[in-house]
């Protein structure tokens, strides 16, 4: 039987992999084949999520992304031990509501450097002939944010639409290099995030702005997690440079 979306033998690093869509994913991948490289800052959790992936080869790392100015020597010596990647799945991410009136530069700084800073850094790195295999996959996870706003969400859908629009940057300057560069717009999925947003908002008015448009119901991380493996995978080796919408009609 033919698996196309066989990972076997590939190294994949997947940031935020500590929770959430990041742990969830962690765990698929390796039950598609992947060696996985774990990264997120709370190093307790993370052997939690190693000790749930199935295969060998796995290894953790704890790392705070925010340390931009220190993620190339923390990738390269990663690499100088385990060898090059094939792959990179950024999930680490912040959605912390503010109305704008109280959004000041350091909260917007400081959801730019984890959201999308971190990730250009990432792939900067990555992107290095010595550091990415023959064929390298980049994905990162997007929201509907990045298109559709909302209340108190500025500075969580500035970082999502950046990230989006650099996704197309990024595909056109490395194809010749054979790295593809796509991101996973979800909608709204059963996450740590969504516990938030239930917190703030409250159940009844969640599904008043949400559920109401998106007519397939809250979806669960392994839903973002499968569109991540088709992106990982020579199934999608034909797409780069794409938004993939995941977000049970919630933009349609």
């Amino acid at each position: 039987m033919i698996n196309p979306m066989d990972l076997t033998g590939k190294r994949i690093l997947v940031t935020g992999a500590s929770s959430g869509i990041g742990k969830e994913t962690a765990i698929h991948l390796s039950k598609l084949g992947a060696s996985l490289v774990l990264v997120a800052r709370n190093e307790e959790k993370l052997l939690d999520t190693i000790f749930s992936l199935e295969g060998t080869g796995h290894s953790l790392h704890h790392f705070n992304l925010k340390d931009i100015d220190n993620i190339e020597e923390f990738l390269e010596e990663i690499i100088n031990k385990i060898g090059k990647l094939n792959g990179l799945v950024h999930c680490a991410g912040i959605n912390e509501l503010r109305p704008l009136g109280i959004t000041d530069y350091n909260f917007l700084h400081n959801t730019m450097l984890i959201n999308f800073y971190s990730f250009v850094e990432l792939v900067r790195v990555i992107s290095k002939k010595k550091n990415c295999a023959k064929s390298t996959s980049v994905v990162v996870m997007s929201s509907v944010a990045s298109i559709k706003g909302d209340k108190s969400k500025t500075a969580y859908c500035a970082s999502k639409g950046a990230l989006d629009s650099a996704v197309r940057a990024m595909a056109k300057e490395l194809a010749v290099k054979n790295i593809r560069v796509n991101s996973v717009v979800a909608g709204f999925l059963k996450t740590n995030m969504y516990d938030s947003y239930i917190k703030e908002l409250g159940e009844e008015a969640f599904n008043e702005n949400v559920l109401r448009y998106q007519y397939l119901g809250l979806g669960e991380p392994i839903d973002a997690s499968n569109a991540i493996a088709f992106l990982l995978s020579n199934a999608s080796k034909f797409i780069t440079g794409t938004n993939l919408i995941v977000d049970g009609g919630y933009l349609s």
